[in-house]
């Protein structure tokens, strides 16, 4: 089994790295991988999708949507100020989000952070929060002053839309970017990163595929700033994954089991979906009800249980979603893919092109 870090680099020109997403969405290119028949990649565009399903396929979305979870605060330490900029990841409760703070290092248990335009809690403009824990890579605990949807409106107010840092340090985020950085679906807030394969879809495809009889269901996991961190140990036994809260409901896994059991394929749009479904899954290839968090590590040696096909974005190097993609269509195919991928173009990353993966032999 591949399991060192270095096995999955590549070198990315950086004219390949997507910056903004294609208009129409769904006129981005797609890279269909299938090692069932030939062998060959094919080269299409997202609109290609009805030709390439069957009626009762099912595909699964992510329906999370992505909240404004950058925001930038002051730390005050007796004549001593710094400026925080704080990424959220995970709600812990009503009050308590878990974050990654830059610098990490200059903050300590107990400081407050205040962010907006003032340092007074209760003053609307403003939103103070103190440090409650600290651990390693800079990630904290913030407790709020403000709690429920009195905080939600506050880090809607005051914070940015949390575009990957290989965008964020190319240009600065734009009014555009908070519809753009946003699937069409998007309902539950939660997410601090969009599940970025659905960025693709249109009404108009959607209309297409209801009318061959490929059906829609929903799942939510709340993407996390951790899905940015890049990975640090080569021995990847030792890397820790951060947990993400999802959710399959008892109505979607028994629409879907129905599917499998009529012979349809299910289809995961993104990684994340395809994560979540997978932690939703038995042994026996029976899909349950699942609402809590999940860290599932996937990558080469991992049998899948649940999905059929997967669809997705082009990914970095060294990353666990690189991973992901190599367990799901094989190794040595992917690396082949993405080399085919940058040859020919192909736009990576969030706002970049799409893959469809059929499943390794």
């Amino acid at each position: 089994m591949t399991d060192t870090l270095s096995d999955y680099d590549f070198t990315l020109p950086a004219e390949n790295i997507a910056l903004h997403p294609a208009r129409p969405r769904d006129s981005a290119r797609l890279l269909t991988v299938n090692r069932t028949g030939q062998g060959a990649f094919e080269d299409r565009i997202v609109a290609d999708l009805p030709a390439l399903l069957s009626p009762g396929d099912a595909l699964v979305f992510n329906n999370t949507r992505v909240i404004p979870a950058r925001l930038w605060g002051l730390r005050t330490r007796g004549a001593s100020s710094v400026r925080v900029e704080v990424m959220l990841h995970k709600r812990e409760d009503d009050a308590c989000w878990r974050a990654f703070a830059r610098p990490g290092k200059r903050l300590a248990v107990g400081d407050r952070i205040a962010f907006g335009e003032t340092e007074t809690a209760c003053l609307l403009s403003g939103l103070v929060g103190e440090v409650m824990e600290k651990r390693e890579g800079g990630e904290i605990l913030l407790a709020f002053d403000f709690s429920g949807p009195a905080l939600d409106e506050a880090i809607a107010r005051l914070g940015e839309m949390p575009l990957p840092p290989y965008i964020a340090a190319a240009r600065p985020a734009r009014e555009e970017d908070r519809a753009d950085y946003q699937t069409i679906y998007a309902e539950a807030d939660g997410a601090v990163a969009a599940p970025t394969a659905g960025l693709h879809f249109t009404p108009e495809l959607f209309a297409r595929l209801d009318a061959m009889g490929v059906s829609r269901h929903f799942v939510t996991l709340h993407v996390g700033a951790g899905t940015f961190l890049p990975v640090k140990t080569e021995n990847l036994d030792e890397h820790r994954m951060h947990a993400e809260w999802g959710e399959v409901s008892p109505e979607t896994a028994a629409a879907l089991n129905a599917v499998r059991a009529r012979g349809g394929k299910i289809i995961a749009v993104g990684t994340t979906s395809l994560r979540l479904l997978e932690s939703a899954g038995g042994e026996d290839g029976t899909l349950h009800p699942f609402a809590g968090d999940t860290a599932i590590f996937i990558r080469p040696g991992y049998r899948f249980r649940i999905v059929d096909r997967l669809w997705t974005n082009f990914h970095l190097p060294k990353s666990t979603l690189f991973m992901l993609v190599s367990a799901f269509a094989g190794h040595g195919t992917m690396r082949e893919a993405y080399a085919h991928a940058i040859r020919s173009g192909y736009r990576f990353y969030s706002y970049g092109d799409a893959s469809l993966l059929w499943p390794g032999a």
